[in-house]
């Protein structure tokens, strides 16, 4: 079965039950105390704070759409982009690409006009369609997409040089595009990015996407009843193949944008949530809530809320402790994957190991999993190795990149480059990774790109940008400045400097010292996490 053929089911079974919910909270509810004084701000159609569909709807949606890409020339193994923010829209595009027989390739909304069009052509992608985010980043690349013939636009005021996805697939057929479709087919194009910030385009087959629906519903037992809160970005593997539980068993999907506690408890309340995928920041940031009394459990409805599920950075064992403090009768698992493994599953904890609080768990289902040396011998039990996973959801390939492919899958091996050890029980502990990426609430940072950054600066000598531990956002990102001799550099004048970054991207500390460097000139930056770790920050240094 393709994962096609479960939207055309639940279209069929399921037609009039709702699919997918879109939450759109603003300041302006922040007024409302509890979850019915928002029932009656969303209830003035100005708002537009909630919008809905059914399953029936999505299939027709995605049908729509199919058939608007055929229409356009888009055959069997041609690449569609997307580029939206989180709306009700995103899913049936997404599925309305693989019904062409295409691949979808989900774009991350914080990437740059250059990284676009890098990915773009990375991805040898012809079709981009996008929201009125990202009409700024698109215009000022679009005379150099010269790959690209077709653009779609979600949104109103459509730009002059974009396509209208609501006039044009109003005109479109609602039946299902007659396109033969396999498990072995060409899917998915995700991105992903080593240490030197370069994205890899990893490409996915049907089968991949199959085998995440049935690891969800297996690790979380979701039926139609079950309601989902997702949060974060669709582009990201780790929300769309939780979702995916959602869509195997044909329950609610709930899509809220915003992440303060109040619009999570609220959501949670209103659409009477009962499976909610968190980041450590926004676990910390509720509970940091309720213990300041801003808001308070009495205040909602959260007796049907069964399962808190944490995954995309380390998770710390205090935290889940005081979790429950909090919410006793949850159920809560932690998930551990990457893009390369279809996103989170390959390693999880199980909701029944709690008291293995600090561990990704066990190898997920239909998953295995070693931990072996340079050699690719396996360890002893107890010591430390690379994590390699083995299963249906392991990527194709790097597309076009058969060197960083050969280099990361060995005999059906998935390499991860994270450096773990297995207790006496089976359960498996990150120790570090093999590479610098630093994971910063939940989103990866990459170390070579800021310090290439930071290095124009003409008071720079050298930098270093390293991983600090922080309770909330699990590591921030700190830079080890050296100063060149005679000139004069403070802190607030590298924080001015670094606003032409995104903001995830500054670092959020800067230490004035000496960059090590090895004899072969590599940066020493395991003896820098040795050093700083808990630092204090030096105002400003000056070199003479």
């Amino acid at each position: 079965m393709v994962i096609t053929e479960l939207l055309n089911r639940n279209a069929q079974f399921y037609g009039d039950r709702v699919s997918l919910v879109e939450i759109n909270p603003s300041d302006k509810h922040d007024k409302a105390v509890t979850w019915r004084e928002y029932e009656l701000i969303e209830s003035n159609p100005a708002e537009r704070y909630r919008r809905e569909i059914t399953w029936r709807e999505f299939d027709t949606k995605a049908n729509r759409f199919a058939n608007l890409l055929l229409t356009r020339g888009v055959k069997k193994g041609d690449k569609v982009a997307i580029l939206l923010m989180n709306c009700i829209e995103w899913l049936p595009i997404y599925f309305g690409i693989l019904k062409t027989g295409a691949l979808v390739v989900p774009m991350n909304y914080r990437y740059s006009a250059d990284e676009i069009k890098y990915c773009l052509e990375l991805s040898e992608s012809e079709n981009l369609i996008f929201g009125p985010e990202f009409i700024g980043r698109v215009e000022s690349i679009f005379d150099d997409l010269k790959g690209v013939k077709n653009m779609f636009f979600v949104g109103e005021d459509v730009p002059s040089f974009a396509d209208s996805y609501e006039t044009l697939t109003g005109y479109c057929s609602s039946l299902a595009p007659a396109v033969p479709l396999s498990e072995e087919d060409d899917a998915a194009i995700y991105f992903s990015s080593g240490t030197t910030g370069f994205p890899k385009a990893i490409l996915h087959t049907h089968r991949a996407l199959m085998s995440a629906c049935e690891t969800e519903q297996n690790h979380h037992g979701q039926t139609k009843d079950d309601v989902f809160l997702c949060i974060p970005p669709l582009y990201h593997t780790g929300a769309k193949m939780h979702w995916f539980g959602s869509l195997i068993s044909g329950g609610k999907g709930v899509l809220l944008r915003g992440i303060k506690p109040q619009w999570i408890l609220n959501t949670v309340s209103r659409e009477k949530a009962t499976i909610v995928w968190l980041l450590v920041p926004w676990v910390q940031d509720i509970l940091d809530a309720l213990d300041r009394g801003e808001i308070k459990k009495e205040d909602y409805e959260l007796d049907q809320w069964r399962l808190m599920h944490v995954g995309a950075q380390p998770v710390p064992p205090s935290l889940i402790k005081r979790w429950l403090a909090h919410f006793p009768n949850h159920k809560y698992d932690t998930n551990y994957g990457l893009s390369e493994s279809i996103g989170p599953g390959c390693v999880h904890l199980g909701v029944e190991n709690i008291h293995k609080v600090g561990a990704i768990g066990v190898p997920g289902y239909h998953w295995q999993a070693k931990i072996v040396a340079t050699d690719g011998t396996e360890v002893a039990q107890g010591e430390v190795g690379e994590l390699i996973v083995k299963g249906p959801g392991v990527m194709k390939c790097y597309f076009n990149n058969p060197k960083a492919t050969a280099e990361t899958i060995k005999d059906g091996w998935l390499y991860t480059g994270d450096m773990a050890r297995r207790d006496e029980d089976g359960f498996i502990y990150l120790v570090d990774r093999k590479k610098d990426v630093i994971i910063t609430g939940g989103e990866n940072l990459y170390p070579v790109q800021i310090e290439d950054f930071l290095r124009k600066h003409d008071a720079i000598k050298d930098v270093a940008v390293i991983g600090l531990p922080d309770e909330r956002l699990g590591e921030i990102a700190a830079a080890i400045i050296e100063v060149k001799p005679d000139h004069i550099l403070t802190e607030d004048a590298v924080m001015e400097f670094c606003g032409q970054l995104p903001r995830y991207k500054r670092p959020r500390k800067i230490i004035f010292a000496t960059v090590p460097r090895n004899p072969t000139g590599k940066i020493e930056k395991p003896k820098l996490r040795e050093m700083y770790c808990g630092e204090r920050l030096v105002e400003a240094q000056t070199t003479k």
